[in-house]
């Protein structure tokens, strides 16, 4: 599992008008192929009447799966420019589906570059662009005497939470990033001078924004 990688946060559309075309950006997470030709056939679905529903969509922890659609526009001038935004802002695991409606103005090649390239940037824009963070779920549990002196130091940390559990113990749900996780156990360890009882859980991802730019 990659550490940090970024992609958008739910379906989101945009709609752009150029020299009188309507172009809508639509863009949303996926986790497989399958789902992005789902989410595609979808946009089709809903705009059935359109003139171009052109696409690009890019998977897999190394960008293994990318695939590109002009659906008619002319060769290069739609599908390669929406993979181009989705590589220029570092995303994975991102289908981006830009619909037009022709609106009587030819817009030439270059036009339809800037055309999709700005369609696909606002879809993208709209479903909001974000980081995935890999966490490492660790419970703590300690006894109660221990709670405040724990809380204090897990907030001077900056450690994300998770829920906390009162039972004869209280169990701390906590989330360090995975690539800190064995130094935390240590930390915490060593802060109850080994009376807590501490299990590794699972890794899990966890949503960050990020601005425009992609950064």
């Amino acid at each position: 599992m990659l550490e940090r990688y970024h992609t958008v946060q739910l379906p989101g559309s945009s709609e752009i008008v150029i020299k009188k075309s309507r172009f809508i950006g639509h863009a949303r997470p996926v986790d497989s192929e399958e789902e992005a030709l789902r989410f595609i056939e979808a946009v089709r679905k809903e705009h059935w009447n359109a003139t171009h529903n052109c696409f690009a969509y890019m998977i897999g922890d190394r960008d293994e799966i990318q695939k590109q659609s002009d659906d008619g526009e002319p060769s290069g001038t739609a599908g390669k420019p929406i993979l181009e935004v989705i590589k220029h802002r570092k995303l994975k695991y991102v289908a981006v589906v830009v619909t037009r409606y022709f609106g009587g103005i030819m817009l030439g090649a270059g036009g339809l570059i800037r055309a999709y390239t700005d369609g696909a940037v606002a879809g993208i824009d709209a479903a909001r662009p974000i980081a995935q963070m890999l966490h490492r779920e660790v419970r703590v549990a300690l006894d109660y005497t221990w709670l405040g002196k724990a809380e204090n130091e897990l907030r001077g940390r900056g450690t994300l939470m998770g829920e906390t559990l009162f039972a004869e113990n209280v169990t701390l749900l906590c989330l360090p990033l995975e690539a800190e996780a064995p130094s935390f156990i240590a930390w915490m360890t060593d802060l109850t001078q080994g009376q807590a009882v501490i299990t590794r859980g699972e890794a899990r991802y966890v949503a960050q924004p990020l601005d425009g730019s992609g950064a």
